[in-house]
């Protein structure tokens, strides 16, 4: 079952901090999958969440989630269940994610493991990544080509599969093509 949670949030990284203060309240285990989604809802685009609730073995499959445990203002769309004046985008954003269509994946397995530099076969073996693709390339890299993750891998959903997008760098190396803190546009025009 995919949560859907949203409080119009602005940027990707205040998304981020919301997707992270959720799973803690939830109480949720470590390597869960957490995206975040841009979504057109009411006036102003802006960026909601997803996180796939893990059932026990016993059956369960999250739909009883204790919404209340939610941080004040956060929306909420579990199921058929919708809390928050921004449920339209939290539901929009859990759908997607369960299709695999579109999300930028924040949480995975084996995320805290992609640090430093990491061969391709490696990124695959460690975690949830499935692919690794190099912008306007169409072959796939090599599994032992280097990647410098910057300690910032974000892999996105493409056709159900959880994609690593890099880019190349120097020395015949990739690194992932989301880097870490970006400079915003003109902010050195200032």
């Amino acid at each position: 079952m995919i949560l859907g949670i949203d409080s119009g949030s602005r940027t990707v990284a205040e998304a981020e901090r919301l997707l992270h203060s959720v799973v803690e309240a939830l109480g949720l285990p470590s390597g869960v999958i957490g995206c975040t989604h841009f979504v057109r809802t009411g006036a102003l685009p802006h960026v909601a969440c997803s996180v796939a609730l893990r059932g026990d073995a016993e059956g369960d499959t999250g739909e009883d989630a204790d919404l209340s445990l939610l941080p004040d203002g956060v929306s909420a769309a579990l199921g058929e269940r919708r809390t928050g004046p921004d449920a339209d985008g939290a539901a929009l954003a859990a759908a997607e994610h369960a299709a695999g269509r579109s999300g930028r994946v924040v949480l995975f397995p084996g995320r805290d493991e992609l640090t430093g530099t990491l061969a391709v076969g490696e990124i695959l073996a460690r975690s949830a990544v499935e692919r690794v693709v190099v912008l306007a390339q169409a072959e796939e890299p090599d599994a032992d080509t280097a990647v410098v993750t910057n300690d910032h891998v974000r892999p996105e959903w493409r056709d159900g599969v959880m994609t690593l997008v890099t880019m190349p760098a120097s020395g015949g190396r990739l690194t992932p093509a989301e880097i870490p803190n970006p400079t915003p546009c003109c902010a050195d025009h200032a």
